[in-house]
């Protein structure tokens, strides 16, 4: 293996790679290949052998009266609707810090701050400022006056999913923010001045240089909020658990109830589906976007 530095090239034994490989094989690839061969099986706690059952796991979920195909479409919902309440005002917020202005550094580190703390930590947080009895915020609504407002904002069918997305935009946004102000700061000031010269104005500038020159930024952006969407369950879970009754149930709490029940077999094939989903629409967005990057 070669590693080049400055004008060195250096050689390194590739034996430093195994151990790595190992690992990666031991702990990541052996384990979801098992996955995906007992999405394939009846393996369960209510008998001892695991038979060969094909495409029946499969055939259930898309079939059966358990509601896994809610369960598939709250999960895309989430992804859609998460990415898009974070990544649209992330990216106004970006352009607005990325001008010289008093405190900007402050203010960035202020909204940054939410993304640093653990899913679970945030969800304990919002679950008891948004309980309906005891919450901060139904009282300090009920405290101005505007107890009309007060809502069980975790336990209406009507309004838990806007609550969710909240939650999850104050936690994310700021992360966004951060990756477009990467992207922006590297465009060349000479782009601006050229377009200035041109008498171009801020939508100009904005659509026809500031946008295709953070394409790769809104590569990054979207994936891993693909990922994080299609795979999401602490902040669901702790907030929510997958109710009011099934209401907000997503693939990652499914998986985690029918393994707690001792569905095996059901949870393999709950999981296999999102890796499956994952894989086809991160290659998808990736391979869109670059040839977009490129056409540009």
């Amino acid at each position: 293996m070669m590693v080049r530095a400055g004008k060195e090239i250096r050689m390194y034994p590739l034996r430093f790679v195994f151990p790595v490989l190992g690992l990666y094989i031991l702990f990541f690839l052996l384990p979801g290949l098992s996955g995906i061969w007992y999405s394939f099986t009846d393996w369960s706690t209510f008998h001892e052998d695991v038979n060969f059952v094909g495409l029946r796991n499969y055939i259930q979920i898309f079939t059966s009266s358990n509601d896994y195909s809610r369960y598939i479409g709250n999960t895309v919902r989430f992804t859609v609707i998460s990415n898009m309440v974070k990544i649209i005002p992330a990216f106004f917020l970006a352009l607005m810090f990325n001008h010289a202005m008093k405190g900007r550094n402050v203010y960035r580190a202020i909204l940054y701050f939410p993304s640093a703390l653990p899913y679970l930590v945030t969800g304990l947080i919002f679950r008891s400022i948004l309980h309906p009895g005891n919450g901060l915020l139904n009282k300090l609504l009920g405290s101005i006056g505007l107890g009309f407002l007060q809502q069980e904002w975790l336990a209406d069918p009507g309004i838990v999913w806007s609550s969710i997305f909240a939650v999850d935009a104050w936690r994310g946004i700021g992360y966004v923010m951060t990756i477009f102000l990467a992207g922006l700061q590297a465009i060349p000031a000479e782009l601006y001045e050229s377009a200035d010269i041109d008498g171009a104005g801020f939508w100009r500038k904005l659509l026809h240089v500031t946008v295709p020159m953070v394409i790769p930024s809104f590569t990054i952006n979207l994936t891993f909020g693909l990922a994080y969407g299609l795979k999401v369950f602490d902040v669901i879970y702790v907030l929510t658990n997958g109710g009011p009754g099934r209401e907000t149930e997503v693939l990652g709490t499914a998986v985690f109830r029918e393994f707690s029940n001792g569905n095996y077999a059901i949870s393999s094939t709950l999981n296999t589906l999102l890796f499956v989903f994952m894989a086809i629409l991160a290659c998808f967005i990736v391979t869109r976007l670059n040839k977009r990057t490129v056409e540009l």
